[in-house]
């Protein structure tokens, strides 16, 4: 696959490291050796998965003639960060359309993410209720804009699109090209299965270079057979804008629901388990939405004989801390 050909705008610069984590995999009784992936350290305010989406996002928007990026997501989104972010560093305004999934979630003056929003100087915030029409409300804001004179550009929430999924795919060939260095196998992946890009993007970079290695999406907020036929379509988009020849089978695509708990971005005892562990054994912050969940899922999974003994189970860090400070009573 030759990722040349799109546009990007060069924000992920090096690889982020591969760790291996001998005290939390000793901490869940040492059957597999756990890995992770620390696209937490990615560049942008705070680091995240995002900023690998958003380096193809946003060339496109200024491909475009784009002076203005709106996007939406919870009251509390990463994505909303890094987004901002990255409009700040190419000068380019950033309306934001926040989603109160949760009623009363949204404090203006809160903590973790929302802070940085005001921090960076976003241009607008509309916060509207759970279960709107988000692309309706970023096209209505759009619509605005240009009345203005501006010249907006829509990103998806989650940037994910199949321009988004593309950054991910680029994920799956630097960790296969880390692997290859470090000699290293690598049995299975976990992954946060959200929004659905980052998980679309992996499994079209694994299945389209026969790295064989099995990819598991833990949910953050969809029931099992949603979600992995939100992933499927997705990932079918994504291997066609790249040129697959070869159709993506609906197997590859594998989603865990049990970890949700009552909803989106509502705590569960094995979130703040997870969080906990992973700090307090490899000094590494997960968030309480995304990451925490997810490793929760793979912890449950390892305690469960899910994977063979002595496996060497990798799990993608997607960021996200800063939203812990939003969920301090949590913890």
């Amino acid at each position: 696959m030759n990722l040349t050909q799109f546009p990007r705008r060069n924000y992920v610069q090096s690889a982020t490291p591969i760790e291996a984590l001998p005290a939390f995999s000793k901490a869940l009784g040492g059957k597999v050796n756990i890995f992770i992936k620390r696209d937490d350290l990615l560049p942008g305010c705070a680091g995240g998965n995002k900023t690998r989406k958003l380096d193809y996002c946003i060339a496109d928007a200024l491909e475009n003639g784009a002076d203005t990026i709106i996007t939406c997501g919870a009251v509390q989104s990463n994505h909303c960060r890094l987004t901002l972010s990255w409009a700040v560093k190419e000068g380019m305004d950033c309306h934001l359309v926040l989603e109160e999934r949760v009623a009363g979630s949204y404090k203006k003056d809160g903590s973790g993410n929302n802070f940085l929003f005001q921090l960076m100087g976003v241009k607008s915030t509309t916060v509207v209720p759970g279960g709107s029409d988000m692309l309706g409300e970023m096209q209505k804001l759009a619509e605005q804009l240009k009345k203005n004179g501006k010249k907006p550009y829509i990103i998806p929430g989650g940037a994910s699109n199949t321009i988004g999924a593309t950054g991910y795919v680029a994920c799956a060939q630097e960790i296969q090209q880390q692997l290859f260095e470090s000699n290293l196998t690598i049995d299975h992946m976990v992954v946060p299965s959200g929004s659905a890009g980052t998980h679309a993007g992996i499994v079209v970079g694994m299945y389209g270079t026969n790295a064989g290695i099995p990819v598991s999406g833990v949910n953050v907020s969809r029931k099992k057979d949603v979600q992995e036929e939100l992933v499927h379509k997705l990932a079918v988009e994504t291997a066609e804008r790249l040129g697959m020849r070869e159709s993506l089978p609906a197997d590859q695509i594998t989603c865990f629901d049990n970890y949700v708990g009552e909803g989106y971005s509502i705590p569960t005892d094995g979130m703040t388990e997870a969080v906990k562990l992973l700090a307090r054994t490899e000094s590494i912050l997960l968030d309480p939405v995304y990451s925490g969940k997810s490793m929760a899922g793979l912890i449950d999974l390892v305690r469960n004989d899910h994977f063979a003994p002595g496996s060497n189970v990798l799990f993608l860090h997607t960021g996200g801390s800063p939203a812990l400070y939003a969920y301090l009573d949590t913890f």
